[in-house]
């Protein structure tokens, strides 16, 4: 049986996590590709001996030639730029669109089976950016966000009732960012509706932690952003898809009239299996969350329309 190869686009903080998180875990040789090669040789040299003392067989290599990559079952785009004090939302958009353009055309030059799944903020527009540059089917493009949301979520709710991860059923979906829905009308705990253990007020703290959650994290960390939660959110993906798990998990995805949305990419409830997108799964959302999920839907289509008419 032929190995599995993950090619990882990005040697900074979330893609050296989810190189390391696959290396680990062995049923994948993996590829970490960077513009600056030496950082992404040093990373695979680092990780490769690490594997000699937790004796997992895996092979990583690292660099900045595409070549490399030649094959790759499954590619993840973590490459671009944060967004720095004082950049506007328009010029962290140009700049990350012409990574994610540039890096497409060679993950698809050289793996054009490849499935795609694209970190590079902001994740809804990186996303649809990939697969019309790439060309292929939707069911192989997918950003990842919602399993991120969504374990900040949980985690919060963790927090504030002291139970398992277990007993938490939740689920976030809608664009990955301020403007995202987590669905209160449907999480339970240990089978019961949380809005029955909660009160409303207790209720929306949580929600406002949920959405804040990156930004608190950058706050403490002062230079740079999460990386642990989300390179595990994004292993969380790869094998729902190449363990055929179908796991149902928030993903963005290319809406073809699903909850009425047509042409961008959205964060829906999703089964990940062998075929990549397999479903767009249904949930039933409450009056204020249909609100909150006209706001997510328009948000998104504002940021895509912008990019459209940036020339890259």
């Amino acid at each position: 049986m032929k190995k599995l190869k993950v090619t990882v686009v990005g040697a900074g903080n979330v893609g050296g996590t989810v190189a390391n998180i696959i290396s680990q875990r062995g049923y994948a040789d993996v590829v970490l590709i960077d513009i600056d090669g030496d950082i992404a040789k040093g990373k695979a040299i680092d990780i490769q001996q690490q594997l000699a003392i937790s004796n997992s067989d895996a092979r990583i290599i690292g660099g900045s030639d595409y070549s490399l990559t030649e094959g790759s079952d499954i590619s993840v785009i973590t490459a671009g730029f944060p967004r720095k004090p004082g950049m506007k939302r328009e010029e962290l958009l140009e700049a990350n669109s012409k990574v994610v353009k540039t890096v497409t055309e060679n993950l698809i030059k050289h793996s054009p089976n490849t499935y795609i799944i694209v970190v590079t903020n902001p994740v809804d527009a990186m996303s649809y950016l990939a697969f019309k540059v790439s060309g292929f089917s939707r069911n192989k493009v997918l950003g990842m966000g919602g399993v991120l949301d969504t374990a900040r979520l949980k985690y919060y709710i963790k927090q504030k009732l002291n139970v398992s991860y277990n007993s938490i059923n939740a689920i976030v979906i809608g664009g990955h960012g301020d403007e995202m829905v987590p669905v209160m009308s449907s999480t339970t705990v240990s089978g019961k509706p949380i809005t029955s253990i909660l009160n409303k007020e207790e209720i929306e703290e949580i929600i406002n932690k949920t959405k804040n959650g990156g930004a608190e994290i950058v706050s403490l960390l002062k230079t740079g952003s999460a990386y642990y939660a989300p390179g595990m959110a994004v292993v969380r993906m790869i094998e729902s898809i190449v363990f055929d798990r179908k796991e149902v998990l928030p993903s963005s995805v290319f809406c073809q009239g699903e909850y009425g949305i047509d042409g961008i990419f959205f964060g829906l409830p999703v089964v990940l299996g062998i075929n990549g997108l397999e479903k767009i799964v249904e949930v039933i959302l409450s009056e204020e969350e249909k609100e909150m999920f006209k706001r997510s839907v328009q948000s998104v289509k504002n940021t895509i329309e912008v990019m459209n008419k940036l020339p890259i």
